[in-house]
């Protein structure tokens, strides 16, 4: 593999929602030809890798391959999380003319890209600069929520893989104590992805309406958002500020329990898009409400990642990194 770097190679991100494609020069890293599909508009993954192929100019070959999923990877092939596709490395190879595929989560794809990015990739919500040599976390709303930490060594940052988004979730108030018990009647077991996800909005939404003894007239979390910015009195707006809360405060926990005194920063595609309501609400206050360790937490830094490509970036960051291993990939 190492005598084919510098030539083109095929990445994609694939969540719940979208599947995003490009080509991409290794070493060097600069996305080419940046195609973003809703998920719901092919029964395959295949087909979506298809129509990618076809909108790429033709003559145009691949060496190598590295695929994102919002999964556990676990195997050679991976059944996606938040949605129906099943992604199998080995069929991927076939398609791409036999060559080497490599599949990973997607928060290990993020957690590669973190650190590419400067300053201008981010929004910092409290904290200050972060101490050098300490991990850092990572975690990220949408269809589902994803995590993982960065930990510096003397060969550089590794990124360990986690599913930090299926613990346990833990009421941080009366209210949202009364949320987590309507919960209950809807799944045997409530994870923080049950709250704070797309579904997680409509979740606490919903909960809220019937606490309240309230008609939803909400289907859908981006609706819900539009009214909670546009409305500040309204039961939407009631709705995100809790989830901003909830997701300070886990946030919070996560910093605590990987030591991350290096950075937390927050990926996903809720967090940018509802950046101002966010900086507004109670996030950055939950994130410190730590009891006897809040001056622990004071002091770490909250980004959030701007950038829609992310995963992308990360997956041929993972490329450059493994030109010498590929006999475990392919």
């Amino acid at each position: 593999m190492a005598a084919d770097m510098g030539k083109l190679c095929l990445v994609a991100d694939i969540g719940g929602t979208n599947a995003r494609f490009a080509l991409v020069r290794v070493p060097g890293g600069m996305l080419e030809v940046v195609r973003k599909y809703r998920v719901a508009e092919f029964d395959t993954f295949e087909q979506a890798l298809s129509r990618f192929i076809s909108e790429i100019k033709s003559g145009v070959s691949v060496t190598a391959a590295c695929i994102a999923v919002a999964s556990m990877v676990n195997g050679d092939a991976v059944q996606l999380t938040n949605n129906r596709w099943v992604i199998d490395r080995h069929a991927v190879s076939r398609s791409l003319g036999g060559v080497p595929v490599a599949l990973i989560n997607d928060f290990v794809a993020i957690g590669h890209s973190v650190a590419s990015l400067t300053d201008g990739d981010w929004y910092q919500v409290g904290g200050g600069q972060g101490i050098s040599g300490w991990p850092s976390a990572v975690l990220g709303a949408g269809t589902g929520l994803g995590t993982c930490t960065l930990v510096p060594t003397v060969e550089g940052v590794r990124v360990l893989e986690g599913e930090g988004g299926h613990v346990d979730f833990a009421p941080g108030n009366h209210l949202e104590v009364e949320v987590l018990r309507l919960l209950w009647r809807k799944y045997e077991r409530v994870s923080v992805e049950r709250l704070l996800s797309g579904s997680g909005i409509l979740n606490i939404y919903a909960a809220l309406a019937k606490c309240k003894g309230l008609e939803p007239v909400h289907g859908e979390p981006e609706s819900i958002s539009a009214q909670a910015l546009a409305e500040p009195d309204s039961l939407a707006a009631e709705a995100l500020a809790m989830f901003c809360e909830i997701f300070g405060s886990v946030a919070g926990n996560m910093a605590l329990m990987v030591g991350a005194k290096g950075g937390v920063y927050i990926a996903g595609g809720i967090a940018p898009r509802i950046l101002d309501f966010l900086i507004k609400s109670q996030f950055r206050a939950r994130f410190e409400d730590k009891g006897r360790f809040k001056g622990y937490v004071r002091d770490i830094p909250v980004r959030v990642l701007l950038s829609d490509n992310l995963g992308l970036v990360g997956a041929a960051q993972y490329l450059q990194g493994i030109d010498n291993n590929w006999s475990q990939h392919g």
